[in-house]
Parts: C-alpha cells; structure tokens; sequence
C-alpha cells in the first residue's frame, strides 16, 4: 500500500514562462469547476485544506504547485508535483480575459516537459458531457509515450450498482472516487504511482 509521507503548497503561477521548474515528476489535475478537483487531491495526500477550493465556480485562474512524498511497503520513496490547473466550464470572465488565460493554460499542459500523468476528473453522475470528451481528445492529441491519462470518476458515492454500470459501459477503465466516503482513494494513489514510476 502506498503511504503519504508529507504534502506542502509550492508556489502558484499564472502561465508557463513564469512558472518555476522541479526536480519531481508532475501530475497534472484537471476537470470542470465543482467536480471536486480539490477535495481529491487533499484526499491524496491525507490532508483537508492543502488545495483549496473556490466557492465561486471558476474563480480560481492560477496554477497551484505542491508538492507530496510516498512510500511503499518496500520502503521505496516516491517524490511528485502535483499541479492543480483552472478548472474550466464555468469561468465567469470577459472573454478577451478567458482567452488569454486559455492559451496559456494549453502552452502550460503542452510544452510542460516534466508532466507525466494527467489526471482528468469527470463527475460520475454526468459521465457523458461534450466538454469532457472534449477534453479527453485535447489530452490524447498530443500525449507523449512517455506520459499518461487516467480519468477517475468523481462522487460516486452518489451512485448505486445500475448507474456505476451505465459508467462502466461507457468507460470500461472507469475509476470511482469519492472523498466523502475515502472510497477508491487509496486505489488511486497506487495508479498514480504506477502511472508516474511504472511500478508499485
């Protein structure tokens, strides 16, 4: 199993060019606003307010570092930046701002060297929304051979057996989450792990 070790808030930056560079490998979150990006990644980490969330959908327009350190139980160490971009859909902005701030997201999660994992969070009561095949197909455009996608389905817990079926039929590699309950979390960070190192 894995274990946290300890998490901490880097620094946030507003494009590529101005953000700094790590020695760890990156994992970058994302998902529309409220799907619940940031209770997962304090769940990741065993921590309730390391990542903290908006109470107006899409205010939050910077990318957050932090950064977090695993263990396994061969007492193997495993360092990782998580980065939490903007979540999209609801950025309740003028549209010359939404641009801009558009573009240097899609410079940031294309140009980024060091991501290895991208982590795309979809809310598992609307599993099948355009904006999430969307991006699903963004990432998959450009992914590297030496990154990944995973997609967790978020809020679970709101499910029974029927629906998290009509999930899975939709997306056979369909990974539940749900923070409320700590369900699946502790799958996910062995995903994480694999996803990044190639073993666990």
């Amino acid at each position: 199993m894995i274990k946290v070790l300890n998490a901490r808030f880097l620094t946030s930056s507003p494009s590529l060019e101005k953000s700094d560079f790590y020695s760890g490998s990156e994992i970058a979150f994302l998902g529309r606003s409220n799907v619940g990006k940031s209770s997962f990644i304090n769940s990741l980490v065993n921590q309730k307010n390391l990542a903290k969330s908006s109470s107006t959908p899409g205010k939050t327009k910077l990318i957050n570092f932090f950064e977090a350190n695993f263990k396994d139980d061969d007492e193997n160490l495993y360092n990782l930046i998580l980065v939490d971009l903007p979540g999209f859909g609801y950025a309740k902005v003028a549209k010359s701002t939404h641009k801009i701030w558009q573009s240097a997201l899609d410079e940031f999660i294309k140009k980024r060297n060091s991501i290895r994992l991208f982590i795309h969070l979809r809310d598992s009561r609307q599993f099948d929304m355009e904006i999430d095949k969307n991006v699903d197909l963004y990432i998959k455009s450009f992914l590297r051979s030496d990154q990944r996608l995973i997609n967790f389905y978020t809020k679970s817990d709101k499910l029974n057996q029927s629906q998290k079926a009509k999930v899975l039929n939709f997306d056979k590699d369909a990974k539940f989450v749900s923070t409320l309950k700590n369900e699946g979390i502790d799958e996910a960070r062995e995903l994480i792990i694999k996803g990044v190192f190639g073993r666990v």
